[in-house]
């Protein structure tokens, strides 16, 4: 018998740059990440506006974006990326706790959302998430977003209520992934959390995208906040 020798496909190493304006935050960053051998920082700038020119010239696949930057601020930047270059991801770090600079953030076209306080190995897997197209919001984040708003009578929104017009028809179990989907938890936590399977906790997911006309859980969560829907 010929033996055939193995072909090994080489794992793409993920290209990042960083914008944030205080040093030492990002040499700590670049530092960790680099420890990854499927990272790359590939890029740093202090503020947004030498930030877009070192984006637009580097095209990485991740940004780190610091939402409180000098001049321009990270939720303009990100809106600059994602028109400049929708195929990168931008990952808004924060260490704000105002819920309106959070709800602000939400809206920008960023993937992820991420406390600057986040354990360097969760930041990596965030950024390889975020890479293969997934969204994650950390929880204190949407604890942030979340306290933001005034609690309303939501009584409307519950399952076999008349459901007026412009209102999300939701199931109870789907009520239920909702509210777990608000607090940044995945598919698989959700599926251990309701003691379901993953792939029952993912048509949940995809129900609950469907009817709420939304492509993707970041921007149902903002929607399920807005709207009182948790």
């Amino acid at each position: 018998m010929i033996k055939t020798t193995e072909t090994v496909t080489e794992k793409k190493v993920i290209k990042v740059a960083i914008v944030e304006d205080f040093k030492l935050t990002r040499v700590g960053l670049r530092c960790a990440l680099n420890t990854n051998e499927d990272i790359d920082v590939v890029a740093e700038a202090e503020d947004a506006v030498i930030g877009l020119k070192m984006i637009e010239r580097e095209q990485p696949d991740i940004v780190l974006m610091d939402l409180g930057l000098p001049v321009m601020n990270g939720v303009e930047a990100t809106i600059k990326v994602k028109e400049m270059l929708p195929k990168t991801k931008v990952i808004a770090l924060t260490s704000h706790d105002r819920g309106e600079e959070v709800i602000a953030a939400l809206s920008s076209g960023a993937s992820a959302y991420c406390l600057k306080d986040i354990d360097p190995d969760k930041l990596a897997n965030v950024i390889r998430d975020v890479n293969e197209g997934a969204c994650w919001i950390d929880p204190v984040v949407s604890q942030m977003a979340l306290s933001s708003f005034p609690k309303i009578d939501n009584i409307g929104f519950l399952p076999g209520k008349n459901q007026n017009e412009g209102r999300v028809p939701l199931t109870e179990r789907e009520y239920e992934v909702l509210k777990h989907l608000v607090t940044g938890k995945s598919n698989t936590e959700i599926a251990k959390e309701l003691i379901v399977s993953v792939h029952t906790a993912k048509a949940h997911v995809c129900s609950i995208l469907q009817k709420m006309c939304v492509n993707d859980r970041v921007q149902a969560a903002v929607k399920a906040v807005k709207e009182g829907l948790v």
